[in-house]
């Protein structure tokens, strides 16, 4: 049987947002997840490679995932609001993504500008995600307030070439960071892992449970 696949608008802050969700293959979700995409203002969409590939290896791993389009980006309505209205464009699908799967265990996800909000929102959450998945994070931002103090378990992947994140700035932020955490380096061309997003699906699909945060339970259950 073919896998699930929703178009559909979200009520956003600043109007409708644009999104897709698609559950697994086989079987009921075990989890829920939600996926940000780079910075709006630089090309990013929920239909980037890089977001398309970590989506389907969260459904791989049995989660529902929900992308979708920051405010002004395709069909999303609003404007680029510099971080804090896209924070709220997360928010927004994450309660819609919930009120979907609320028997649920949620992952957060998302790449470069994304990998951002998701720390941002998931770090501050009343009721923290199973995980998040920060992939591509970019260290030329230098306000990290966001991170001191986050206990939730963070999985950082990244490329070994990657412009925005270094692997040299990259592990001296992840060491300094309280646990549970996990740096996961893949080898790639550049920040947007040319030449190894089958690599990097197949890492998301089996991304190893970290110490903080019960699994999902068996599809079906």
């Amino acid at each position: 049987m073919a896998r699930k696949i929703e178009s559909l608008f979200i009520a956003g802050p600043a109007g409708r947002l644009e999104a897709l969700l698609e559950e697994p293959e086989e079987g009921a979700p075990g989890e829920a997840a939600l996926v940000c995409h780079p910075h709006p203002q630089h090309g990013g969409t929920m239909h980037n490679k890089v977001v398309y590939r970590i989506a389907r290896g969260l459904r791989r791993a049995g989660a529902a995932v929900l992308r979708f389009n920051y405010r002004g980006v395709n069909r999303s309505e609003g404007s680029y609001d510099h971080g804090e209205g896209e924070l709220e464009d997360a928010r927004a699908c994450l309660a819609h993504l919930r009120g979907r799967y609320p028997a649920l265990p949620y992952t957060l996800a998302g790449f470069s500008f994304g990998s951002r909000i998701v720390l941002r929102l998931g770090c501050a959450a009343p009721d923290p995600p199973r995980r998040i998945i920060a992939a591509g994070f970019p260290t030329i931002y230098r306000d990290r307030s966001y991170l001191d103090g986050c206990t939730v378990p963070r999985i950082f992947v990244q490329s070994t070439h990657d412009a925005y994140g270094p692997v040299a700035e990259i592990e001296p932020l992840i060491a300094a960071l309280p646990e549970p955490k996990k740096l996961l380096l893949i080898e790639a061309a550049d920040h947007f892992f040319t030449g190894a997003l089958d690599r990097l699906e197949e890492e998301i699909s089996r991304l190893d449970e970290l110490p903080g945060r019960p699994g999902p339970p068996p599809a079906g259950v």
